[in-house]
């Protein structure tokens, strides 16, 4: 059978922005060592847990079937998700792991409105445990944010044996394979393997579970849901360099310039007076490379209470003005006032990268 799990290389942060530290969740999540440095899946490793999709960010590896669950979380009257091992009393999913942090929260959101139950079989038994055990750490992770939210019923109803599956309603039996020899079957061979990546040309900025949350905050009743949301401290230098490394394009800037410094002196550059950084909090994914890159260590992530409009619109996050040397006048991006060249050049002037003598 085909492998449902798919590649979107569109999607991958380390397509969308390279990073000096390439993201490697996908990689490192992955049970069955079916994913290659290159993100290539191995559809004879694949169990199709789903670890992969819950742990990455940006929707890099996501399952074909996610528009039919779609459909079936926000059409139906009450929700049933089972697990393969499980009694197939609802809508089966590959495996509790294919559910990441904001799927979590989409679930909590319907379960205000409908009854929400998920049923697994015995996961200390099978063979994809650490990815439903992931899956249930970002479940711990979002019930720590939103503690009050309505309740998720969590079924172990293991399925006994194969005649519960023979007598399900619409069960899929499983496509004998055609005898094929020579040239043929080594053709049928590539495809089936292939395929997965072939298939993955979709490219959007949004994740899909993130974009089914905000179709169901705005239809909550009050609209408002705690939101890990990115915040800046006093220590800002307002360099800018977050917005140049996020690849979500879920940072920008607006700079203010003051043309009055190149009328006397033409080939001076404008200098920069002020710098609002603007955050869109629906394409944000929590990356954390923001943070990372960060010097003054200025970014970190809290949680908010967010309404629909908030999470769909721009919010202003910081506004202050770029840090010049009091030398030079070069920009500098560190809180200091010198340059790293003034500073070098003297290193007993005040704001000198170098300890003081008496220090």
């Amino acid at each position: 059978m085909t492998c449902q799990m798919v590649y979107h290389t569109g999607n991958c942060l380390n397509t969308k922005k390279p990073f000096a530290r390439a993201c490697k969740l996908c990689i490192e999540i992955c049970p069955h060592q079916a994913i290659s440095e290159y993100r290539q899946l191995d559809a004879k490793q694949c169990t199709e847990c789903g670890a992969c999709m819950a742990v990455c960010p940006s929707d890099g590896f996501v399952d074909r079937t996610m528009g039919k669950l779609h459909d079936y979380l926000f059409k139906e009257k009450d929700i049933v998700l089972n697990c393969p091992k499980a009694i197939p009393q609802g809508f089966e999913i590959p495996c509790l792991g294919i559910i990441d942090r904001d799927a979590w929260m989409l679930l909590m959101l319907l379960a205000e409105e409908k009854s929400v139950t998920i049923m697994t079989g015995v996961c200390a038994e099978c063979e994809d445990r650490l990815a439903c055990a992931n899956s249930v750490k970002l479940f711990k992770e979002a019930h720590a944010d939103w503690p009050d939210h309505a309740a998720i019923s969590i079924q172990v109803r293991p399925d006994e044996g194969a005649d519960e599956l023979e007598k399900r309603e619409g069960a899929k039996a499983e496509v004998p394979r055609v005898n094929l020899t020579g040239w043929k079957q080594i053709g049928r061979d590539k495809i089936e393997e292939w395929l997965p990546n072939l298939a993955a040309e979709e490219t959007y900025t949004i994740p899909k579970s993130r974009q089914w949350l905000i179709e169901a905050v705005e239809k909550k009743t009050d609209g408002k849901i705690p939101f890990r949301a990115l915040t800046v401290s006093d220590s800002c230098t307002s360099c800018g360099v977050c917005v140049a490394i996020c690849p979500q394009g879920a940072l920008q800037k607006q700079e203010d310039r003051n043309p009055d410094q190149t009328a006397e002196d033409p080939t001076k550059e404008e200098k920069i007076v002020s710098l609002r950084l603007i955050l869109e909090p629906q394409k944000c994914v929590q990356c954390g490379r923001c943070v990372e890159i960060c010097r003054p260590l200025a970014l970190s992530f809290n949680q908010k209470s967010m309404s629909h409009r908030l999470l769909t619109g721009k919010i202003l996050i910081h506004e202050g003005s770029p840090r010049y040397c009091i030398r030079c006048g070069k920009r500098i991006f560190d809180n200091t006032d010198l340059c790293l060249a003034c500073s070098t050049s003297d290193p007993a002037s005040p704001g000198s990268f170098f300890p003081s003598s008496n220090g």
